[in-house]
């Protein structure tokens, strides 16, 4: 099976969030399962600067396309890592930049032009690299574009005419929204902007392509993909969802275990394992060595997040002060949005024994929080899946979630009777939902034979990419056995 995955990051090439983590653990694990996999991202700067780490090289001569009334020049890299080849749309006018979407003042004004001709250049390139493939898997709105193209504008080429499509979204909250002058300047005709195509309130919506134009839509969980069909979580297109709902799948994400794993983890103090914990009680004393803290006996929570609203960081602040009279420490790891940022930095100085604060992102640091926090917090207000829940219960880092999205679906409430479980919940989305939880899990963690064994069970979870990659490979089979969409 030929797979073509786009994607507009891929880790370790290029990465702001989850999006690239699933770009570049999946098609390793397509790869071992036998499939044919090649990935297509932008030429970002940041990728450039490291061609001879990552072995670049030319992987066809200049291409050129029709592109705005005219014909716009372009080249094609690629590398190969783990049996998979990447490949990688190099247009300098619009990749070659500081950032992959954007700067600290805002988005790139014009994304809408970038990631449409990114759309369009992927699809010129499977041709010129001869890559016939039996499913187009495109990630998110960047790459969404790319089904708008296979069936407007290469629909009846006989080297599309078998390929089937998988459009999976990873955050329906981010949609791609741009003027109707799109469509003109990416060469798609002119129609589409009506309601029953890509009219979205006025403006162009790239999302919705990847919905109506693929042959099968999927999100990066189960329950996050019935969450969307409503009108809390559908952000709009919850009726258009609902009406694709007969191919809408969700297939939860997995982790790459060879990266995330305590006993070989080279970013921490001590490496350990669920039969030898001493190592993580090092690692717990290092992390609070970094902050500048010390928890004499009490809870370490630990958080690595984008700070915004949607992961809850709202309902975290008003319960900020409740949290800490209980004498529990929480370090936390990301940056966001100003407001957010500017209340936990207000937080620290007001509680400066007891949280600490990077606003930054730091890989490293990220790995020692997972080891060394007793408690990790995800108070989500929707979350597609999450990882960072799959990393800590590798870790033994016990997960207190709201129960939403892939944290309903990945992790069960410890019954200290049964003792099964490996981790706690809220439902409601309130700080004082939050704060229940907590005061759960530091009750178990008082209880030493409960605290054991809440551990053993979150370290024996197994979400390796090896499931998740068999349930792409079930779902790719089941689309090519239907009538395309296109």
């Amino acid at each position: 099976m030929n797979i073509a995955l786009m994607a507009s990051e891929v880790a370790p090439f290029a990465k702001t969030g989850g999006l690239a983590d699933v770009a570049g653990a999946l098609p390793k694990y397509l790869a071992e399962c036998g499939a044919a996999v090649r990935v297509f991202m932008p030429l970002y700067r940041t990728i450039k600067n490291r061609s001879r780490e990552f072995d670049l090289r030319p992987a066809t001569p200049p291409l050129a396309m029709n592109w705005a009334g005219g014909r716009e020049d372009f080249s094609v890299w690629e590398t190969r890592r783990e049996n998979v080849m990447f490949h990688f749309i190099d247009k300098p006018e619009y990749f070659d930049r500081d950032g992959l979407y954007g700067t600290a003042a805002g988005d790139y004004p014009d994304n809408a032009d970038r990631f449409a001709f990114f759309s369009k250049a992927c699809l010129e390139a499977m041709r010129a690299l001869a890559f016939r493939p039996d499913i187009i898997h495109a990630h998110d709105w960047q790459s969404a574009l790319g089904l708008a193209y296979k069936k407007f504008v290469y629909n009846g080429e006989p080297f599309f005419e078998k390929t089937k499509s998988l459009f999976t979204i990873h955050n329906l909250g981010y949609q791609g929204l741009f003027d109707k002058g799109i469509l003109a300047r990416a060469g798609l005709p002119a129609l589409l902007f009506n309601l029953d195509n890509l009219e979205f309130f006025g403006q162009v919506n790239f999302l919705k392509s990847g919905i109506l134009y693929s042959d099968a839509v999927n999100t990066v969980s189960v329950r996050y993909s019935q969450e969307i069909q409503t009108e809390e979580y559908g952000c709009g297109l919850d009726g258009l969802l609902r009406s694709r709902s007969s191919v809408l799948f969700g297939v939860l994400n997995g982790v790459d275990y060879a990266a995330w794993n305590p006993e070989t983890d080279k970013f921490l103090a001590a490496g350990y394992s669920p039969r030898d914990l001493r190592g993580k009680a090092m690692c717990r004393q290092d992390l609070l060595k970094v902050f500048g803290l010390s928890a004499k006996g009490k809870p370490v929570v630990g958080m690595v997040s984008r700070l915004a609203g949607q992961k809850g960081l709202d309902i975290l602040v008003q319960a900020l002060d409740a949290l800490l009279r209980t004498g529990a420490v929480l370090v936390i790891l990301g940056q966001g949005e100003p407001d957010i940022e500017k209340a936990l930095s207000e937080a620290v100085r007001t509680h400066p024994a007891q949280l600490g604060l990077k606003l930054s992102f730091d890989e490293g640091l990220a790995h020692r929080i997972y080891a060394g926090s007793d408690f990790f917090l995800i108070p989500s207000r929707y979350e597609p899946c999450g990882l960072t829940q799959m990393y800590s219960l590798k870790y033994g880092t016990i997960p207190i979630v709201r129960a939403t999205g892939g944290l309903e679906d990945t992790i069960w409430e410890f019954d200290p009777v049964v003792q099964q479980g490996n981790g706690f919940k809220f439902q409601e989305y309130s700080s004082g939902g939050l704060l229940q939880a907590a005061e759960r899990a530091f009750a178990v963690k008082s209880n030493a034979p409960l605290w054991r064994s809440l551990r053993t069970n979150a370290m024996a979870c197994d979400f390796s990419w090896t499931h998740s990659a068999r349930k792409y490979l079930e779902l790719y089979e089941r689309i090519m056995g239907q009538k395309s969409a296109a």
